[in-house]
């Protein structure tokens, strides 16, 4: 199924296999936007949901960004927002409710308010009230537009000295290396000798589950996020070593036929710790859950590997929705969702 090409072009009509190999573009992409801050800020918010609030988690991890960061969800934000807070507001259709919501309170706070989106409610609200605006690129769905968003936070943060300034020379290096790295993962590459088809393949007919360490648990998250949408598949992650404090025994007991696909990302770049936690728990743990199917990242900075990873969890993604016999791109539950609350 997977090497019928003229299957996965009548599945994928909306070419989300196209847009997952052209990311390494979006990692470059220049907003043109210029921000000057009011006053000290001494802390960043990052109000988004799903795939708009996913690229946040990034500077957690890479460039790392020198000032306490809060990664925000719902209709609430944290207490703590003031007018030294620089309050970003992400949402890429520019309609997510819960995002406008905390703009909103974000603004009766005094907060420095910056709006990320492709267009929308909030986009417009930004116009009207003269916030900067970083506008996405619209025709994708979120979870399509990540690196369009990194490349945003990058160009609004370096300036601001709240990450090192040669994180944007370093997505330019970063994206000329992607480039060449989804040779391999292409459509007309067969499965005998494509390692995202081969994945997506032993994942076929199962609920996933993702593990990483620390440095790669963006990734991990992105992978849980694309799985969810893009193959309609059941899917959840967690961190080591968090993992081995709780979900660790939760393998140990029912059910006793457990119908899962395990995939552990293990970076060597992660703390020696907790490479040796992986280890250890796969053999603890041996008979008691499915054998992990292991993504080592390729890449020597973490950075690397974060995006790398990415890629290779998007285009595993997308094959498993094939293999699913489903669109990879729309998100249709999600809208009707929304109609049903309006």
């Amino acid at each position: 199924m997977l090497d019928d090409l003229k299957y996965i072009h009548e599945r994928d009509a909306q070419d989300a296999l196209g847009i997952a190999e052209r990311q390494w573009q979006q990692l470059v992409y220049s907003h043109g936007i210029s921000f000057t801050s009011k006053a000290e800020i001494t802390n960043v918010v990052f109000a988004g949901m799903g795939g708009s609030r996913w690229p946040a988690f990034y500077l957690l991890t890479w460039p790392r960004v020198k000032v306490p960061l809060t990664v925000s969800g719902g209709y609430k934000i944290p207490d703590h927002v003031s007018e030294n807070t620089l309050f970003i507001a992400s949402s890429y259709s520019g309609n997510t409710e819960e995002t406008i919501a905390s703009m909103h309170e974000a603004e009766s706070k005094g907060a420095q308010i910056v709006v990320m989106a492709s267009g929308g409610q909030l986009q417009q609200l930004a116009e009207e009230k003269g916030l900067p605006l970083y506008v996405l690129p619209s025709g994708t769905q979120p979870r399509m537009s990540s690196f369009y968003f990194i490349a945003a936070l990058l160009e609004l943060l370096a300036p601001l000295g709240i990450v090192d300034q040669e994180s944007l020379d370093e997505r330019k290096t970063i994206s000329e290396w992607l480039k060449s790295q989804t040779e391999s993962w292409r459509p007309e590459v067969p499965s005998s000798k494509n390692p995202a088809k081969q994945l997506a393949l032993e994942l076929m007919g199962k609920t996933v589950i993702i593990y990483s360490g620390p440095l790669m648990a963006p990734a991990a998250r992105k992978w849980k996020i694309c799985i969810n949408e893009s193959a309609k598949n059941l899917a959840w992650w967690n961190e080591y070593p968090e993992f081995n404090h709780n979900e660790f025994i939760g393998w140990t007991g029912k059910p006793t036929d457990k119908p899962f696909g395990v995939v552990e990302i293990r970076s060597s770049l992660e703390h020696e710790r907790v490479q040796k936690r992986f280890t250890v728990s796969e053999r603890l743990l041996s008979g008691m859950r499915p054998m992990p199917q292991v993504v080592v990242p390729e890449g020597d900075t973490v950075a690397k590997q974060l995006f790398w990873t990415s890629m290779f969890g998007d285009f595993v993604s997308i094959y498993l929705a094939l293999l699913n016999g489903i669109n990879p791109t729309p998100v249709d539950l999600v809208e009707k969702l929304k109609t049903e609350l309006k």
